[in-house]
């Protein structure tokens, strides 16, 4: 099972959903980089379980032990290996579904492709509970990044049918941005977060769930960053993305609307302003041929609604060969969506810089 990810940095991310710890180990990052930990904790408590209405009942407080690799909070230039405990565990409620794989998770897939020895207990590897070391490793490179002034953040750009207003993909309000990014429920505008958080609360009282949309921007980028082909940009960011169970599409700039444009209405057109040459849009998301070309990069995520529903579903048994119903157990979100967003900007983190460290 290959959980690793990077060229100049690699991380491999380890544990199970309900074994004693999940983990990551950090291999390449440059010595002498300071950590603020107290920073770190703020950002990994985003994506932490349990904090609201709208998430899992499930507490942790995802509060990593660093184990190797810190002197004084400061790397040494050896891997950097950290675990997070697994405090709230509740395998009994998984027990039907080694046999009865729930619809539209991976425990059928996993049965099959592990010959039956996978960890069915919360999904095992395959849980979003291993999103807290990605959301570790994207915590500390995004520290590592605004030392560059290079800054990452997102929204909630739509959940369900209610949608939020989108970024200025030009002339971005960082600090405003910023600030939205840090709320409990990322949305700018008043009324369509209303909506969304009421959406949310009839789906969970019906035993349902939600999916939608997580818009994310990044700032400060020099051109040249990405490589043509495969080490481009947006395959970079896509590959780390798709590390979030959840996510089923990303798009960049304007995405698959930009199918349904002119090409005069499509192009970016330049114009030098103070010395710098910008576009007067940005409907290439800021990328050029897989290259940043100094626009913010902007994509977006969609987010499936939560498989685990406590609604009646067919399945099957993988023991007797035959039809089965499956209510599935447990702690779940009705909605994923809040708590991913510092995960797609981990991924979003991670990615870019190992990109530019290319260029160092």
């Amino acid at each position: 099972m290959s959980s690793t990810f990077g060229k100049n940095i690699k991380i491999t991310i380890f544990g199970e959903s309900h074994c004693e710890a999940i983990g990551v180990t950090i291999d390449g990052l440059p010595a002498g980089k300071k950590i603020n930990m107290e920073k770190l904790c703020c950002f990994t408590a985003r994506r932490a379980p349990g904090t609201s209405e709208f998430t899992t009942t499930r507490k942790e407080d995802d509060k990593p032990r660093f184990i190797c690799g810190l002197i004084n909070n400061t790397t040494c230039g050896s891997p950097l290996t950290a675990l997070i405990m697994n405090k709230d565990t509740k395998a009994k409620d998984y027990t039907k579904i080694a046999d009865l794989p729930r619809p539209s998770h991976a425990d059928y897939t996993a049965h099959i492709k592990y010959k039956g020895y996978n960890d069915t207990r919360g999904g095992g590897h395959f849980s979003g509970r291993l999103t807290a070391p990605l959301c570790l490793v994207g915590g500390i490179i995004m520290q590592f990044l605004e030392d560059e002034n290079i800054s990452i953040f997102s929204h909630i750009k739509q959940i369900y049918k209610f949608k939020d207003r989108t970024f200025d993909p030009v002339n971005p309000d960082i600090r405003y941005y910023k600030n939205i990014a840090e709320k409990p429920f990322p949305v700018m505008d008043s009324e369509a977060e209303k909506n969304m958080k009421s959406a949310i609360l009839k789906a969970k009282s019906e035993g349902n769930s939600l999916g939608g949309i997580i818009e994310c921007m990044i700032t400060g980028l020099p051109v040249g960053v990405g490589e043509p082909m495969f080490d481009g940009v947006e395959n970079k960011i896509a590959q780390a993305v798709f590390a979030v169970p959840a996510v089923k599409g990303i798009e960049f700039g304007r995405g698959f609307d930009s199918g349904l444009l002119t090409g005069k209405e499509n192009n970016d057109e330049f114009y030098m302003e103070k010395g710098q040459i910008k576009t007067k849009t940005n409907n290439s998301g800021g990328i050029n041929g897989g290259i940043t070309n100094g626009m913010p990069v902007v994509f977006n995520t969609v987010i499936k609604p939560t498989p685990s529903i406590a609604i009646v579903q067919n399945t099957v048994s993988l023991s007797q060969n035959t039809n089965e119903k499956l209510i599935i157990e447990g702690r779940h979100d009705p909605c994923i969506v809040p708590r991913a967003l510092p995960c797609v900007e981990s991924a979003a983190a991670i990615s870019i810089y190992d990109l530019l460290l290319d260029l160092k």
